[in-house]
């Protein structure tokens, strides 16, 4: 397999999310992954609020007119409905992959009891911690060694090619996985925390490397070195397992708790949808002073659209999380397929 490197870079062909520290950059992050999801929603209420009296002033709406604000009274309450009868499927669907029998349970069990042992070992501690984020942090951390230990392995090696493609490629992997350690270091202990900072390494990229270099260089490589590049290898995986638990009980408390929020707020939704339609069923007009009905029916337009508004806030969240965390293995989806540092051609048995 004639697979010689090109000029591209071999540190990470991926998302490589939290490099770009714009303004911008920022508020989208925030919108979509970093900011409470409570904060997100009512960010979005705000807007809304702001939107329809603006709207008002410049004359583009109006709330006076009985006959097409009792229509839209009648559409938001059969959208609350249809969209609580939603969450309600999508809350069955996440409980239902908590059903199982005794041996369902016992195989749950005995692989995540051997992926927290295999932490232990690959740490050289006696058990793994019991917080996501301490056990993402010990994985980081055999990472980020197990690159040292290979570029320390090569160190000494006769081709000097063989030695800077790997020593780029231990560079790349030690840089990305400090990023890890220093945002690990800054942040709270929680599911989410691991998550968050899980996503911003693409491991599957050095993970594809690895297994290239793995295969390009065994018979140039030392012993030692291709030990010491197994490992890495190993310990990419890991990662990937380890970022997959997570995000998987992540997004169930997730989505389980967007299901129960949106339940708390579809009564307060039906109930002002019907007040809108209420205020115009004088025959005189509106029961409340003109002067403050654009107010009243904004508030009351906001509280019914929350349950979207928690909606949009939560599926951002899950969405994003799960489309950046897309690849499995040493399988770079976010990338053009003829993208990388190796040109791969079919090869012949000798």
């Amino acid at each position: 397999m004639g697979t010689p490197e090109t000029d591209e870079t071999l540190e990470s062909y991926g998302a490589d999310i939290g490099t770009r520290m714009g303004v911008l950059m920022r508020f989208h992050e925030w919108v979509l992954v970093k900011g409470n999801r409570l904060g997100v929603a009512v960010a979005l209420s705000a807007v809304v609020f702001a939107l329809l009296l603006a709207l008002h002033e410049v004359g583009i709406i109006s709330f006076t007119n009985p006959n097409s604000v009792t229509r839209v009274a009648s559409g938001m309450i059969a959208g609350t409905f249809s969209l609580v009868t939603l969450v309600v499927s999508v809350n069955q669907l996440i409980l239902s992959q908590e059903f199982g029998a005794a041996g369902t349970a016992r195989n749950r069990l005995e692989g995540v009891m051997e992926f927290r042992q295999e932490v232990a070992d690959a740490a050289a501690i006696p058990a793994s911690p019991a917080s996501p984020t301490r056990v993402l942090e010990l994985v980081v951390e055999s990472i980020h060694h197990n690159a040292d230990e290979l570029a320390d392995a090569v160190a000494d090696h006769d081709d000097d090619a063989v030695r800077e493609t790997v020593v780029r490629y231990t560079n790349g992997v030690q840089q990305r996985t400090a990023r890890i350690e220093d945002r690990i270091d800054r942040s709270d202990v929680d599911t989410f925390t691991a998550v968050s900072a899980a996503i911003t390494y693409d491991e599957s990229w050095h993970l594809y490397v690895g297994t290239h270099l793995r295969g390009e260089y065994a018979d140039s490589l030392s012993p030692a070195a291709n030990e010491r590049l197994d490992e890495l290898v190993d310990s990419l995986k890991l990662f990937h397992v380890a970022r997959e638990q997570f995000k998987t009980t992540y997004l169930q408390r997730e989505l389980t708790r967007f299901s129960q929020l949106t339940i708390y707020c579809g009564v307060p939704s039906i109930l002002s949808a019907i007040l809108v339609g209420l205020l115009y069923a004088d025959l005189t007009g509106p029961s409340v002073d003109v002067a403050v009905l654009p107010t009243v029916v904004s508030v009351l337009i906001v509280v019914v659209l929350s349950p979207l508004a928690l909606l949009v806030s939560y599926i951002l969240r899950t969405a994003t999380i799960t489309r950046r965390t897309a690849s499995v293995g040493p399988s770079v989806l976010q990338k053009d397929p003829d993208e990388g540092p190796f040109e791969v051609s079919p090869g012949t048995d000798e």
